[in-house]
């Protein structure tokens, strides 16, 4: 079986999965860049709206929640609805919260649009994942997947420079006006030639069969889990903000546990959960994205504005290169990938992105080019995480349950990236009340990034547990699921 992408089965042809690659690329570029525009304008937004600096943080947490808990459910929905139909009207909610966004009066206003814009974003990553394990055979997706993620750099890169420009010249409004206007673009390409998903990759019985419940319950426990981990960052673990979602995510968990093991038309099929390299497939994303975006995109930000004193563009030069890398380098590893399998691939670019922790934790006090050079380290170790790691849980799935699985899947990778976040907040504030010496006996700069040196240690060992994951991550044509 070749790298090249061969679509199997659905009667798109291989013309037809190429187009769904663009479309694709271009949807997760258009989520991308919304995002990464928005971080750079925060500030203003916070002055224009009068909003403190504890509610500003719901622009960043609305979204991030809503997009986690979506891509399961999208993945589900698209197991029985058409691949077409579902993406289109996913970017028909996009584009109606940018506009509210764009035309909020107040702040309540503006995360209402955020929440909105989330509910159809949400589907992107999920379909974009199912559709490829629907159209191509094993030894072509993480090409494919390469081809998809690749386009996560460019919105990364480009994001936080137009973002800087766009608020300087016309306001932070424009911003999701710009967004309205490319998804408005996205729509009429997917109208005119996405092609469809095959009726017969569809699970039988329609959405009677969707298992709402299940569907429910790990929404439920996923959002609770977020907000008890923010709540840890904000409030301290003995808050009835923290402790109580954290508990009833626990009372969720086992309760959808127990929905896919007995209920007659389950979420999710109980095989999935017990596919060994699905499962370490999950654990991976988890801890490898929130040590990429913790300890890089999150961290470093804050590094650069409060110990360096950069300007949200200068921070955007200083994450511009990773982002570059990603772009650049996403085709080859899902390359790779197909060629000498996924775990191979994951465990070299882990050990880059610890390499390049360990390096920041080290010098977390030199200049911003230093810095840079550390980031771009992980970057390139990350590039190798993305596409395999979805290359490896996509041999789990078989073409009937490609949307739930991918959609959990993807569930599984971005709330990584929401605890990571939130782990290394509340990681950061607490060093920084309590460190006086780094924890990094080869960091000998002043007190004043120690904390920061810390935080990149915390980030370096949930890399240690991702590569501990890809240990169990089995792949080749006995290991693919016939569920």
């Amino acid at each position: 079986m070749t790298g090249e992408a061969q679509t199997q089965g659905s009667g798109a042809g291989r013309a037809g999965g190429q187009v769904l690659l663009a479309i694709m690329a271009l949807a997760v570029f258009v989520s991308v860049l919304n995002n990464s525009m928005i971080n750079v304008a925060i500030p203003r937004i916070r002055e224009d709206l009068g909003v403190s600096a504890s509610a500003i943080g719901w622009l960043i947490t609305a979204y991030a929640l809503v997009f986690a808990v979506g891509t399961a459910l999208y993945g589900r929905v698209s197991d029985f609805v058409s691949l077409r139909k579902t993406f289109l009207v996913a970017l028909l909610v996009f584009a109606a919260g940018s506009l509210l966004c764009a035309l909020a009066p107040g702040f309540a206003w503006l995360v209402a649009g955020r929440v909105l814009q989330a509910a159809g974003a949400a589907a992107i990553p999920a379909l974009a994942l199912g559709s490829v394990t629907r159209l191509f055979p094993p030894g072509a997706r993480g090409q494919a997947f390469g081809a998809v993620i690749s386009s996560v750099g460019v919105g990364a890169a480009t994001g936080p420079i137009v973002g800087g420009l766009v608020v300087s010249v016309g306001g932070w409004p424009w911003l999701f006006l710009g967004t309205l206007l490319l998804l408005i673009m996205l729509a009429a390409a997917a109208w005119l030639r996405m092609p469809d998903s095959d009726p017969a990759d569809r699970s039988a019985g329609g959405l009677r069969h969707f298992g709402l419940s299940g569907g429910l319950l790990i929404s439920v426990s996923a959002a609770a889990l977020f907000l008890g981990v923010t709540g840890l960052q904000q409030t301290g673990p003995n808050a009835p903000q923290t402790w109580g979602p954290l508990l009833l995510s626990l009372v969720t968990a086992a309760g959808f546990a127990t929905h896919i093991r007995y209920s007659a038309t389950p979420f999710a099929p109980p095989a999935l959960f017990r596919n060994r390299t699905y499962l370490c497939a999950c654990g991976v994303a988890v801890f490898a994205q929130a040590a990429f975006l913790g300890g890089g995109l999150f961290l470093i930000p804050l590094l650069m504005i409060e110990q360096h004193g950069l300007t949200p563009l200068g921070t955007g030069l200083v994450l511009a290169p990773s982002a570059l890398a990603i772009f650049l380098l996403s085709r080859l590893a899902g390359h790779l990938s197909d060629r000498i399998g996924p775990r191979a691939v994951l465990q070299g670019s882990l050990g880059l992105v610890l390499a390049g922790l360990l390096f920041l934790s080290t010098q977390a006090q030199s200049p911003p080019g230093i810095i840079a050079f550390g980031l771009l380290l992980m970057g390139v170790g990350f590039t190798g995480v993305m596409s395999p790691n979805a290359n490896a849980a996509s041999f789990a799935l078989s073409r009937e349950i490609a949307g739930i699985g991918s959609g959990i899947y993807q569930l599984f990778f971005f709330m990584g990236a929401g605890l990571g976040a939130a782990a290394v907040g509340a990681f950061l504030s607490f060093r920084s009340e309590t460190a006086n010496v780094a924890l990094n006996p080869l960091y000998s700069a002043g007190p004043g990034a120690a904390p920061y040196s810390d935080t990149f240690l915390l980030a370096a060992a949930s890399t240690l547990i991702a590569l501990v994951f890809t240990l169990g991550i089995r792949t080749g044509p006995g290991h693919q699921s016939r569920s």
